[in-house]
C-alpha cells in the first residue's frame, strides 16, 4: 500500500512543551534514540545557535518520519509572540497542525491566536494536551476549557498519565454531536469508520484531543497513531505548483528556497518562473530534503514533498509558483513597532541596505525601509525579544553591532467614503494615465484589487501592469505617511499611446492616481489614521481587579469580566478580557506583575488595526507634509510645447484625457457602478477631440441630451477653439495620446536637454561597470564617459556627469570636458546629490529641460522639481541600449550604401 504523505505541524503558545513534544514523536517514530532538551539546547529540531542558546524556537524546524502507513514531514514552529510571524509563514503548507496545549495554563492568548488562523485557512487541527503529569491539571477542566474557547467539537481521543493510557475512540454518540455527516451515519448504523471520522476531522467538525506529558513520552504514541489513523491523503494536480515558506542561506552562503510541492514535480536543471515577466524563468541547480540542519539531495521531488531548492535568485516567502504563481499569501499577524537604525558617523549605507534587505528575504515581516525625508533606515518588528535576536544576527551576519532607539507604534491610513483618483504622466516621449476608485473596507481587510475598465478602453496588458504597481509595494498614506490599508482599489479607466507608452510611465501614473485619491479624501476629512489594538487577558487576585479595570479605561481600552467554568476555576482570580490600543499597553505587563506582587499574568496578542484612539497628538508629533514628501507625488506631469510641467493634484481632473463621469451612486449600491467612458456607454466618441475625451452619452446612446452637447463642446472648444459642430466617429480600440496640435500662434522654443548623471551610482547599478570596477575604478570611470559621449552625441543634448569626491580630503571642486561631456569632481564634503540639486536649480533658470540619471530611486521617474525628472539606471541602461543599436543599424546601413555605391564606381588606373 502507498504510504500517505503529509506536512504536519506543531504550534503552541510558548512553553506549552511544542519542541518537547516533537522530540518526543521522533523518538516514538525511532528517528531518534534519545530525545533533545530545549533547556539544555541538545533539541533537534533547533538548530540555530541563538535558539539553543535561549532555548526557545526562533526558526520553523523540520524532520521526517514515519508512522504507520503514513510518511510525515513535521514542522516545529515558533511559540512566542514575537517570532509569529515565523509560525504563520509556516501554516501555507500545512496539511493539518498539532495544536499543543499546557495542562496547567490551559488556553492562553497567543493560543487563540494560532487558533483563528488554523480556522481562517481551513486547516484540521489535533490537540495534544501537555504536562497532565503536573500537579493541579485536571482532564475535564481542560476539555471544559477547550470546548468554551475554541471549539464545540472538541472531543477526547485518549488520555495518558497517571491514570494509564486509553486510546479508545469516544462514544459514537458524543462524535454524532458534532457533525451532521456522523449523526446521519449514527443513526443509521451505529458505529463510525475511521474514514467518516477522519472526514469529520477535515471538515474541522471534529478535533480529536490526547491528553499526556511528552517530557515523559506519555501520550505521544497513542497522538501518532491517531495522525496515522484518521487523516486524509492531500489530492495534487499533474501540474507543477508549489508554495515557498522560507527563505535562507546555508553554511556557504548559498540562496536557498525553501517550497512544499503542491502539484506535479520538479527536477534538477528544470527552469521555473519567479514572476509573471516571460523572461522570469530560473534554473534548479540542486533539490534539498532537511530533518534538523542536515539534508539529503535528490534529482526529483514530487507532491507533498518539502524540499529547499538552490539556483532561484528571485523567488519570495509566500510565494506561489507554476500553476499557484501570483497567488501570494498574504500576512495576517503585523508588526506593530517601528524601530530606527542607528548608524555611526561614515557608515556605508548602501552596503548596510543591501544587507538588511538580504535580512527581510529571510523575514519579510521586517518590511526594511529607508526613509529619504528622515534619512533613516527603518525596521518593523514584533517586540523587544526580536529586536534582540536581529541584533545578534546582524553581527554575527556582517560583522558590525547595530543601534536601535527604543521604537515607536507603526500606524496605518485608511478612507472613510468613496474616492476617485488619476494620475497622468506626459514628459516629453512618455505617456499614461490612470483613473482609480477607491472604497474602505472592513478593518483586517487590507488591500484589495480589482478591475472595471473594459479592454475596449485600456488594453488588458496595461490593466495587468497597473494591478501589478498596485501590488508591488505598500503605498503611503498621506496623514503620518503611514502604510494604507483596508481599501479595495479598482481601475475604472486610463489610457496608453501606441508608441510613446513604456512600463515605467503606468507606474508613475498609477502611484500619482491613488496618491491624489488620498490627497482628496484628506481635503474632505475622510482620511482615517489607524493604529494597533491588542486583545488581552487579565489574570490578578480579585483585590487588585478595581485598580486594572480603571487602568484600562485610562488607556481608552475596553473589557469584560469573565468567569472561568468548570473544575480548577479560582475563586480568588479575576479574569479581565479584552481590546485596548498597543500604546498605552506597552510596558503594562512589568506594571502589572509589580502591583500585584508577581501574581497577575498579562496576556496580549494582536487585534488589528483601529481608528487612533488620540488621533490629533500622533498627527503633531509626526509633523508629515504630504507635499515635502517628493518620493510620493500626487501631481500629475503633461506634455505642453514639447516639454513636461506640473500640475497640482487638485487642478489636475480638468487636464485629464479621459474623462470619467462623476454623477451617480458608488458602485455596489443601488443605481449602478460609478460611470464609465463614452467608449463602454455608448461607443461614441468626438470627431476631432484629444484622444482620451471620453465622456458619458447617457441612456439613449445618441449624445443628444443637454449635458452630453455640454461637454462636448466643452471638450472640443478646450482642444480647438470654437469651430464648428464635429462629427461622430467609431471609437478607436488602441487609443493614442493626443498628436502635437496645430497653433495659431508661432509655437513656442522647444527647450533644449540636459542630463546630469551620477556617476558613481551608475558604475555601481549598471553590471559590466560594478565588475570592471573591481578591477579599476578608473577603467569603470572611462568606460562610463565613452558611453555619454556617444549618447550626447546621438541626442544632441547637454551632458555633465557627477562624481563624488566628499570623502577626499581638501579636495576642490574640478571641472573637465571628456569627449564633449563635462565631468565634475565634487569638492569634499560635498556630495554628487547636493551638487546636483544645485545644477539642477540652475539649469532651470537657463531654460533647460533638466534629466538626472541615478540608481537611489525605486520609481522610473520622480520629480526634482519644475520640468526637472529623475530617471533611474536600470531605464537609463534601456535608453542606452536602444541607442547604441540605432547607431549601429546606421552605420551598417551606410556601410551597405558605401558598397552599392562603390560597385558601380569606375576607377582608373594610375599612370
Amino acid at each position: 500500500m502507498t504510504k500517505k504523505r503529509l506536512t504536519i505541524g506543531i504550534l503552541a503558545h510558548v512553553d506549552a512543551g511544542k519542541t518537547t513534544l516533537s522530540e518526543a514523536m521522533l523518538v516514538s517514530a525511532g528517528v531518534l534514540a534519545k530525545a533533545g532538551r530545549v533547556d539544555s539546547g541538545s533539541s533537534f529540531l533547533d538548530t540555530d545557535d541563538q535558539e539553543r542558546a535561549r532555548g526557545i524556537t526562533i526558526f520553523s524546524g523540520q524532520a521526517r518520519m514515519v508512522t504507520g502507513n503514513t510518511e510525515l514531514t513535521l514542522v516545529d514552529t515558533p511559540g512566542h509572540v514575537d517570532f509569529s510571524a515565523e509560525m504563520e509563514r509556516a501554516l501555507s503548507i500545512l496539511d493539518a497542525a498539532v495544536l499543543v496545549i499546557s495542562g496547567r495554563q490551559l488556553v492562553q492568548g497567543h493560543t487563540v491566536t494560532i487558533w483563528k488562523l488554523l480556522q481562517k485557512l481551513a486547516i484540521p487541527v489535533f490537540i495534544f494536551v501537555n504536562k497532565m503529569d503536573l500537579e493541579g491539571t485536571d482532564p475535564q477542566a481542560a476539555m471544559d476549557a477547550l470546548r468554551s474557547s475554541l471549539d464545540e467539537g472538541c472531543v477526547m481521543f485518549g488520555i495518558a498519565g497517571n491514570k494509564g493510557e486509553d486510546s479508545h475512540l469516544p462514544d459514537p454518540e458524543e462524535l454524532a454531536m458534532c457533525d451532521e455527516a456522523l449523526m446521519d451515519i449514527y443513526l443509521a448504523e451505529e458505529e463510525m469508520s475511521d474514514e467518516a471520522i477522519a472526514g469529520a476531522i477535515a471538515r474541522r467538525r471534529v478535533f480529536p484531543c490526547w491528553f499526556g506529558s511528552a517530557l515523559l513520552e506519555e501520550g505521544v504514541d497513542a497522538l501518532l497513531k491517531g495522525l496515522d489513523r484518521f487523516t486524509r491523503q492531500p489530492v495534487y494536480g499533474r501540474d507543477f505548483s508549489a508554495r515557498v515558506f522560507r527563505i535562507t542561506r546555508d553554511e556557504k552562503g548559498a540562496r536557498q528556497t525553501h517550497m512544499k510541492i503542491t502539484g506535479g514535480s520538479i527536477s534538477v536543471k528544470d527552469t521555473i518562473r519567479t514572476s509573471e515577466a516571460e523572461d522570469s524563468a530560473e534554473k534548479i541547480h540542486q533539490i534539498r530534503i532537511y530533518s534538523g540542519n542536515k539534508y539529503e539531495t535528490e534529482e526529483t521531488a514530487e507532491a507533498g514533498q518539502l524540499v529547499a531548492v538552490t539556483g532561484p535568485e528571485n523567488t519570495e516567502a509566500g510565494q506561489g509558483l507554476g500553476n499557484l504563481l501570483g497567488q501570494n499569501s498574504q500576512a495576517m499577524l503585523q508588526p506593530v513597532l517601528v524601530y530606527r537604525m542607528l548608524l555611526p558617523e561614515g557608515a556605508n549605507v548602501p552596503l548596510i541596505m543591501q544587507q538588511m534587505r538580504q535580512l527581510e528575504e529571510e523575514d519579510p515581516q521586517l518590511h526594511v525601509r529607508w526613509s529619504e525625508q528622515k534619512q533613516e533606515i527603518q525596521v518593523r518588528l514584533m517586540g523587544e525579544i526580536q529586536l534582540e535576536i536581529l541584533t545578534q544576527m546582524i553581527s554575527e551576519r556582517f560583522g558590525f553591532v547595530p543601534r536601535f532607539d527604543e521604537g515607536s507604534i507603526e500606524y496605518r491610513e485608511t478612507i472613510r467614503s468613496p474616492i476617485r483618483g488619476a494620475g497622468h504622466f506626459e514628459p516629453l516621449r512618455h505617456y499614461a494615465e490612470v483613473h482609480l476608485l477607491l472604497e474602505p473596507l472592513p478593518a483586517g481587510s487590507g488591500i484589495q484589487c480589482a478591475s472595471s475598465c473594459s479592454s475596449d478602453v485600456l488594453d488588458t496588458n496595461w490593466q495587468r501592469l497597473i494591478m501589478t504597481h498596485l501590488t508591488e509595494r505598500e503605498h503611503p498614506g498621506v496623514l503620518t505617511g503611514s502604510p494604507l490599508t483596508d481599501v479595495k482599489i479598482t481601475i475604472e479607466g486610463g489610457r496608453a499611446h501606441l508608441k510613446h507608452t513604456e512600463g515605467g510611465d503606468f507606474r508613475q501614473a498609477t502611484y500619482r492616481a491613488l496618491r491624489q485619491a488620498m490627497r482628496k479624501s484628506q481635503a474632505s476629512g475622510d482620511a482615517v489614521l489607524l493604529e494597533p489594538w491588542y486583545d488581552f487577558t487579565l489574570e490578578l487576585p480579585q483585590e487588585q481587579a478595581g485598580r486594572a479595570m480603571s487602568d484600562i479605561q485610562r488607556m481608552g481600552g475596553s473589557f469584560e469580566i469573565v468567569t472561568r467554568q468548570g473544575a480548577g476555576a479560582d475563586p480568588g482570580t479575576q479574569i479581565l478580557q479584552g481590546r485596548a490600543p498597543v500604546q498605552e499597553m506597552r510596558g503594562y505587563a512589568a506594571e502589572t506583575a509589580s502591583y500585584t506582587k508577581g501574581y497577575g499574568h498579562l496576556s496580549c496578542t494582536f487585534s488589528g488595526f483601529f481608528p487612533c484612539h488620540n488621533e490629533s497628538a500622533v498627527l503633531a508629533e509626526s509633523d508629515y507634509d504630504p507635499d515635502r514628501d517628493m518620493d510620493n507625488p500626487a501631481d500629475s506631469v503633461f506634455c505642453s510645447h514639447g516639454a513636461g510641467h506640473m500640475v497640482p493634484w487638485d487642478e489636475a481632473d480638468e487636464m485629464m484625457h479621459v474623462q470619467i463621469r462623476q454623477a451617480g451612486p458608488p458602485a455596489g449600491e443601488e443605481g449602478g457602478a460609478f460611470g464609465q467612458t463614452a467608449a463602454g456607454a455608448s461607443g461614441q466618441r468626438l470627431a476631432g477631440a484629444r484622444p482620451g475625451d471620453f465622456f458619458d452619452a447617457g441612456a439613449s446612446g445618441a449624445g443628444s441630451s443637454a449635458a452630453v452637447d455640454k461637454d462636448l463642446q466643452r471638450i472640443f472648444e478646450r482642444t480647438y477653439g470654437k469651430k464648428e459642430e464635429p462629427k461622430v466617429r467609431k471609437p478607436a480600440r488602441i487609443i493614442e495620446a493626443a498628436p502635437e496640435q496645430k497653433q495659431k500662434t508661432k509655437p513656442a522654443e522647444v527647450m533644449p536637454e540636459y542630463l546630469l548623471v551620477d556617476g558613481y551610482n551608475i558604475i555601481f547599478a549598471w553590471d559590466e561597470l560594478r565588475e570592471l570596477s573591481k578591477i579599476s575604478i578608473d577603467a569603470a570611470r572611462e568606460a562610463l564617459m565613452y558611453i555619454l559621449s556617444n549618447y550626447q552625441g546621438f541626442r544632441q543634448c547637454d551632458t555633465m556627469v557627477v562624481f563624488d569626491a566628499y570623502r577626499v580630503k581638501g579636495g576642490t571642486e574640478h571641472t573637465e570636458k571628456q569627449g564633449g561631456v563635462t565631468v565634475v569632481f565634487t569638492a569634499e564634503a560635498e556630495t554628487a546629490d547636493t551638487f546636483i540639486e544645485r545644477a539642477t536649480y540652475e539649469m532651470k533658470k537657463k531654460k533647460y529641460h533638466v534629466r538626472v540619471a541615478t540608481s537611489d530611486r525605486l520609481e522610473q521617474m520622480i520629480i526634482l522639481g519644475n520640468d526637472a525628472f529623475r530617471v533611474s539606471a536600470s531605464d537609463f541602461k534601456t535608453e542606452v541600449s536602444q541607442i547604441n543599436d540605432r547607431i549601429r543599424e546606421i552605420l551598417e546601413s551606410h556601410r551597405r550604401q558605401g558598397e552599392r555605391e562603390g560597385g558601380n564606381r569606375i576607377v582608373l588606373p594610375l599612370e
